[in-house]
């Protein structure tokens, strides 16, 4: 082989290992950028289901708190109409009292 071939050989061995390195930081670029996107969208999907998560919990707790608010008006309207049956009572009790203490004055003074 001569002189010629020899350094043929290497230029062409060097290109070749040129275009591999190359091809290599292409495919390393590629791979990296598509990691990227990878990580990007597991985060985006993470938050999203979080998001969902929260708004499932807020939305258990919310019902929740409405069944018992529901309880405690049930139970305050209860015992509302007991005071006022209650107090109708007491005011006819009163009524009669001051009607009877008005007629003693009032027969007292005659």
């Amino acid at each position: 082989m001569s002189r010629t071939d020899i350094l043929s050989e290497i230029k062409k061995a060097e290109a070749e290992a040129d275009a591999k390195v190359e091809k290599a930081e292409a495919d390393k670029k590629t791979a990296v950028a598509e990691a990227r996107r990878d990580s990007v969208k597991k985060i985006q999907d993470a938050e999203a289901d979080l998001r969902s998560s929260h708004e499932s919990a807020v939305a258990d707790e919310q019902r929740a708190l409405d069944g018992k608010r529901e309880e405690l008006l049930a139970a305050g309207e209860k015992e509302a109409k007991s005071i006022e049956k209650s107090s109708a009572k007491k005011i006819k009790e009163v009524n009669k009292f001051l009607v009877e203490k008005f007629e003693r004055t009032i027969n007292v003074a005659s």
